[in-house]
């Protein structure tokens, strides 16, 4: 017999209900960390040759022993603009702290603004000051000077994961309002529609707060040192060939071990990315239109219940084992090939977790049904001939520890081939229902049993029960079934009576649970050959 299937009102109840867990896990990210697992592993190695225009002059441990100890003064960074200016340099980010005036030397600051105001392509970056006890957030810009001959200004604020990897940024961020591009942004001097996930709430946020908008995932081109770099010194001394110089976007940035800032991304595991490798990785990545977008929330929840409980419906199709083993490749796939193909990031974790579960719980209840079906007749659902073997050995062994009575009473349908023959097998099959069902109604309390092992055969398991008290379960029994009209043929009923044989016996060293079941069963032909519709009790006494 196969489990019963849930009708289809509470299969689609059963969906939803798994819908809904899904949707939730997937807004509130209850599984980020597995959701950024799977990403890593798929952007990991998807590497692309960056964009060629791109070039770093690094101020890297050789620029240091040469040049001396950091900070620099400012006129040296005159000096290496103007050689990029001369060269031909498309742009440049000076990705310098120079939020303070030099107080050793205001012309320091008149030439470095000089420098700039002559290449009139240089962009600055602005600093993000958290909020710190009673200071409010602040944005540190680079002293009016200087700013004023810059071509823009651009955040440098680095977007940082819980695990301690950089995988996204914000490309506008500011206090109050989200005003400034992002450094590599502003570097790739990109115009047009700002992609990436807008703020849900962008007129609640105080004046006073730094805001940020347009969250994308960055597209690396690769490990570190992808990008080609040259020293800062070497260009300061006219050692790098003018022709390498000319339409480059340059980003000028500290690489020297120790002072620089260190990241990890998702392409850099085992090693660390500068912070100028990040924003070139960022100006690359726009500029060849490879910025990864996230789904917005709510497609992102509404993609993650809808998989989950198509899922759950395959689950109760016929061939619901291939829907569980296709359900949870499928999503993966579908994650990848968004991400690969349309640059969209779905994130996977909570779909698969509730398909997981609903699996999981799919396979209980399939597990539980066939226990059932291994234990019940396929007919009337009572237990069958093994589960009736077993439980009474099991309540023949605990009588015998308590000393309480057991009962076992077998029942036979009076004359049902005959009524077979007349009216035929469908209507033997009513009639054995029913009778099941009156002799399960008699089973009351937990620990009895009832069960049919044979064809018009059926027996209760009564323990802790004397022979009185089987007796009363008996006549109820017996006045129950000759109440009872089964319908026969069409426009036709018949009355059925039983024929029932009572051993009741405390369990003791020398008994066993055949001896009961013969007991019942001789009781059962003295009732049959005293006229049947009746029942006869063997207690061990002579009444009967």
């Amino acid at each position: 017999m196969k489990p019963r299937a849930l009708p289809w009102l509470q299969r689609i109840a059963v969906a939803l209900l798994f819908g809904a867990l899904a949707a939730a896990a997937s807004h509130w990210h209850w599984f980020w960390q597995q959701d950024e697992a799977v990403y890593d592993a798929y952007v990991g190695r998807w590497d692309y040759p960056p964009d060629p225009r791109l070039l770093i002059v690094a101020i890297d441990d050789n620029s240091l022993q040469q040049i001396g100890q950091w900070p620099w003064p400012r006129s040296t960074h005159a000096r290496l603009l103007d050689r990029l200016t001369q060269a031909g340099s498309t742009r440049v980010v000076l990705d310098l702290m120079l939020s303070e005036p030099d107080r050793q030397d205001n012309a320091q600051d008149a030439e470095l603004a000089a420098a700039i105001r002559r290449n009139g392509h240089v962009v600055l970056p602005v600093l993000a000051a958290p909020a710190s006890g009673p200071r409010m957030a602040e944005e540190l810009l680079p002293i009016p000077l200087i700013t004023a001959n810059a071509a823009t200004l651009g955040h440098s604020d680095v977007e940082v994961d819980a695990d301690g990897v950089a995988r996204g940024l914000y490309l506008t961020a500011g206090i109050g309002s989200p005003h400034w591009p992002a450094l590599g942004l502003a570097l790739a001097d990109r115009h047009g529609p700002m992609p990436g996930l807008r703020d849900p709430q962008p007129d609640q946020a105080s004046p006073y707060q730094w805001r940020r908008d347009h969250y994308v995932r960055v597209r690396y081109a690769g490990p570190p040192e992808r990008f080609p770099q040259v020293s800062y010194v070497d260009v300061l001394d006219g050692k790098v060939d003018a022709a390498m110089l000319r339409g480059r976007l340059v980003l000028v940035g500290m690489t020297a071990s120790g002072i620089a800032p260190r990241l990890l991304t998702p392409t850099s595991r085992e090693r660390w990315m500068s912070g100028s490798e990040y924003q070139a990785n960022v100006a690359s990545m726009l500029l060849g239109d490879k910025v990864i977008t996230l789904l917005p929330t709510y497609w992102q929840d509404l993609l993650s219940g809808v998989l989950v409980a198509l899922c759950c419906l395959g689950l109760t199709l016929p061939r619901a084992a291939a829907s569980a083993l296709l359900a949870l490749p499928l999503t993966l796939l579908l994650s990848f090939v968004l991400l690969r193909a349309g640059n969209l990031w779905f994130a996977p974790a909570a779909a698969l977790t509730a398909m997981l579960a609903a699996i999981l719980a799919w396979v209980l209840c399939r597990i539980s049904a066939w226990r059932r079906q291994a234990n019940s007749d396929a007919l009337t659902g009572l237990g069958n001939r093994l589960r009736f073997e077993q439980a009474l050995q099991q309540e023949h062994d605990a009588g015998r520890r308590s000393g309480r009575p057991l009962s076992l009473v077998l029942i036979d349908v009076d004359h049902f081939k005959h009524h077979n023959d007349i009216y035929g097998h469908h209507a033997g099959d009513n009639v054995l229902r029913q009778i099941a069902s009156a002799i399960g109604a008699h089973a009351r309390r937990p620990r009895d049993m009832a069960a049919r092992f044979g064809g018009d055969e059926f027996a209760l398991i009564l323990p802790d029960t004397a022979a009185d008290g089987a007796a009363l379960v008996v006549e109820d029994l017996l006045a129950c079934a000759r109440g009872m009209e089964v319908p026969a043929s069409p426009g036709d009923t018949t009355r059925i009576t039983l024929t029932v044989g009572v051993f009741t016996r405390v369990p003791g060293a020398h008994t066993e649970p055949h001896h009961f079941f013969e007991g019942a069963d001789a009781a059962l032909y003295r009732a049959k050959a005293a006229g049947r519709n009746g029942y006869v009790t063997d207690d061990g006494a002579d009444a009967g």
